[in-house]
């Protein structure tokens, strides 16, 4: 799979309180059989809240259900793994090649501070044409193919972006897409792709994550599609962008926030399948080619 350059990207790019109420009764008086007052208390009416507005509540614009489902994020068990030296993605692609379909498997393990890494490719025969929707039956393909390893010296394996990914939505922005280009009919596009490259180069941590969230809530006319089932068999938010002739639709886990698969079609000469992203694990590790026993896994 290749990943963007950064100039390449820069050129594209509630209380209501219950009351008791107290009825009392009293029995009149009797001189040979005296009877104390009887008293009858209702049952206090419970406290009552607004119910909780969640990602999935009804009524919600696209750009509502991101920024509430930003502010309730979940952490991961890989979060708290960022102090291991070693980046892990598990990814499975499927990619336009002029007039074939490539698929992939794509294990990855990038050390964080130097670049270099290990990357173990296995490819499902290729396809051809373009008009092409995967299958969840085409990814036992990956398991019978011949795995390729490569090894990359230090600052041979660069991540979408340089440095630290920020947790700044504005900021975040700026890098995946320039603002001078906001006026472009390519914008929104050019931020959704942008999103899709960083959830597959980089783990992204509970912060990170709540920013590609808010990032997504300002892309114009992000629109919200109910819920989907990926290839691996799980279920997220849809979200989906058109531009220019292009269709992108991100499945986001409504937990964790991450993203789960992305796919993007295009319209025009040649229509189809543009490309597929299932992101099967995340997380860190130790070692160069040592897959950690948590890393993150959203099968």
């Amino acid at each position: 799979m290749t990943t963007p350059t950064l100039t390449a990207r820069r050129l594209l790019t509630a209380l209501l309180g219950g009351g008791a109420i107290l009825l009392t009764a009293c029995q009149p008086g009797n001189a040979a059989d005296p009877r104390p007052s009887a008293t009858v208390s209702s049952a206090t009416t419970p406290s009552a809240s607004p119910p909780t507005r969640t990602a999935t509540s009804p009524g919600l614009t696209a750009q509502q259900r991101l920024t509430v489902l930003a502010e309730t994020v979940k952490s991961t068990p890989a979060d708290n793994t960022s102090d291991l030296p070693y980046t892990y993605l598990h990814l499975q692609t499927w990619a336009r090649a002029t007039n074939t379909i490539v698929r992939t498997d794509l294990q990855r393990w990038r050390h964080t501070a130097d670049s270099s890494g290990t990357e173990i490719t296995r490819r499902a025969p290729d396809l051809p044409g373009v008009d092409h929707r995967p299958t969840r039956q085409e990814r036992r393909l990956f398991d019978q193919a011949t795995p390729t390893t490569t090894h990359y010296p230090a600052g041979e394996l660069h991540a979408y972006l340089p440095g630290a990914v920020p947790t700044d939505a504005a900021a975040l922005a700026q890098l995946l897409a320039p603002p001078e280009l906001a006026d472009e009919p390519a914008y929104p596009r050019l931020l959704a792709s942008g999103v899709v490259g960083l959830a597959t180069s980089h783990h992204l941590d509970q912060q990170q994550r709540a920013a590609t969230l808010h990032v997504l809530a300002t892309i114009p006319g992000i629109t919200y599609h109910g819920t989907m089932t990926d290839l691996a068999g799980r279920t997220g938010l849809t979200f989906r962008v058109e531009a220019e002739g292009s269709t992108s639709t991100l499945i986001i886990d409504p937990a964790t926030g991450q993203l789960l698969a992305a796919h993007e079609t295009v319209a025009g000469i040649k229509p189809g399948l543009f490309s597929y992203v299932l992101i099967l694990a995340r997380g860190h590790t130790s070692g160069d080619n040592v897959t950690p026993a948590t890393t993150g896994t959203i099968r």
